[in-house]
């Protein structure tokens, strides 16, 4: 059943991605094709050719590494840089004008504006599941700023910053995109004499040195979940197995991991007593912790905090779907340049290989949610690649409107000078996040398959 789960993934995950990118390409040949331009290939993928095939002039091919594509345009600037120069100049071509080298350079991120909103039209009919596990806090530490201005376990973030927070998702998702670090935050208490709300305003910190977005100090109320088991660890050597639920440490009832963390720092490298719930039945285990860098450590990746998702049906409408995504690509954005207030670097970004194991989380959990994630996917390529950046597609959009405009072209010599350093410049960035994809977030992969997530409904909005 693994097997057959992780190969319908695989699959799907690469037939979708792929549809983005053969969207794009598409858009550029259409136009191309429309005003007389000689078209030489047609790729998807970068690197060596997997499958070709030539028809009309044309080739089409399939490459080795699903990480774009280009169409080999002769009259235009084309990937010449990256995929080799063309060998066959023998055959003079026409000039074409610059409006038509700018209707072929915007046609590709057009064609993804209009499959994010074909995507999103059929979400809208077929419903799209949206988080409802509410924001509750968890075990508070009492020498905490948060916990001395009031904040106690089982508390509900309702608000931030006037905002309603209807998940966790959106409560990080907020603070760590904001230029500030001091928030608004008001909550719910469940009290004997009724529900009682209250605002406090409270700071968020980076998670780490090393990972500088700011998060609120405040942990989530959730039993910690064992995920994978690590070789070595003291956990697997206690008799710990992956979706064990850690309910007790040394007799201390757990309701958060950070109070699972603070526990076994107090506990040191002492043996202790572990109890789990495994398949509904309570385990008592004795564990030894190790100690790993002066940190307390026991040889546990947590899985993520379980989520339940109730089905919107009908589903977002489709503007309002598509203007959602691309406000929050904008707040990305505005947030990666605004780095020394925000602390979003480039590390924080994902490349395709991140991507596409965020895309397979989704496939296994609901195809819906895949279908939305392709939405902000198709959003995110047509604003990124309208960025007036050489190379990109609003590179030779600025371009072409300098010949317009000015009625002169770039100095061949110097465009090529500024395509190279550009060349170079993407594939750096590109290779750069690809490796923290892969080294610094093996935890995306995990959860592809390990995802704690319940869909309920269908709801309408009268519910």
């Amino acid at each position: 059943m693994v097997i057959l789960t992780t190969i319908y993934v695989a699959v799907a995950v690469l037939l979708l991605f792929a549809s983005a990118i053969f969207i794009h390409e598409w858009g550029h040949f259409f136009v191309a094709r429309l005003c007389g331009m000689k078209v030489e290939e047609f790729a998807i993928g970068f690197g060596k050719i997997l499958w070709k095939r030539e028809k009309d002039g044309v080739l089409y091919t399939i490459r080795m590494i699903p990480a774009g594509g280009f169409v080999k345009l002769p009259q235009m600037i084309t990937s010449e840089t990256i995929e080799g120069k063309n060998e066959d100049e023998t055959e003079p071509l026409p000039e074409i004008t610059p409006w038509a080298k700018i209707a072929v350079a915007v046609a590709g991120p057009i064609m993804n504006v209009i499959f994010a909103f074909v995507l999103a039209t059929i979400i809208y009919f077929v419903g799209l599941p949206e988080a409802i596990t509410p924001p509750v806090v968890g075990s508070m530490d009492e020498t905490s700023e948060e916990y001395k201005l009031g904040v106690r376990e089982g508390d509900i973030i309702v608000k931030i910053n006037g905002k309603e927070i209807p998940s966790w998702e959106e409560a990080r998702k907020l603070t760590a995109l904001s230029i500030t670090n001091r928030f608004l935050v008001t909550f719910q208490r469940q009290t004997d004499s009724g529900i009682k709300e209250f605002t406090e305003e409270l700071t968020a910190k980076p998670v780490s040195e090393e990972l500088t977005i700011k998060i609120l100090q405040l942990p989530p109320k959730y039993r910690p979940i064992a995920g994978k088991i690590l070789d070595g660890g003291a956990a697997g050597a206690a008799g710990l197995k992956a979706n064990d639920e850690i309910i007790s440490l040394g007799g201390l009832p757990l309701g958060s991991r950070g109070q699972l963390i603070s526990a076994l720092q107090k506990n040191g490298t002492n043996k202790t007593e572990i109890a789990v719930l495994r398949d509904g039945d309570e385990v008592s285990l004795a564990i030894t912790p190790k100690m790993v860098n002066n940190t307390v450590m026991i040889g546990v990746q947590f899985a993520s905090m379980p989520q339940t998702y109730i089905v919107r049906h009908p589903g977002p409408g489709p503007i309002e779907n598509v203007k959602g995504v691309a406000s929050l690509m904008g707040d990305t954005l505005y947030a990666l340049f605004h780095k020394a207030e925000t602390g979003v670097g480039v590390k924080d970004l994902s490349g395709p290989v991140g991507i596409l194991a965020m895309l397979g989380a989704w496939v296994k959990t609901d195809y819906r949610l895949a279908l939305n994630f392709l939405v902000l996917l198709n959003v995110n390529l047509a604003i990124l690649n309208m960025l007036p950046i050489p190379v990109l597609d609003g590179g030779h959009t600025v371009m072409g409107l300098f010949e317009g405009i000015f009625r002169r072209k770039i100095p061949a010599k110097l465009l090529e000078v500024i395509t190279i350093i550009f060349t170079v410049l993407l594939l750096s960035l590109m290779a750069y996040v690809t490796f923290h994809d892969v080294f610094e977030r093996s935890g995306l992969f995990f959860e592809m398959f390990n995802n704690d997530v319940e869909i309920q409904g269908p709801s309408s909005p009268s519910e």
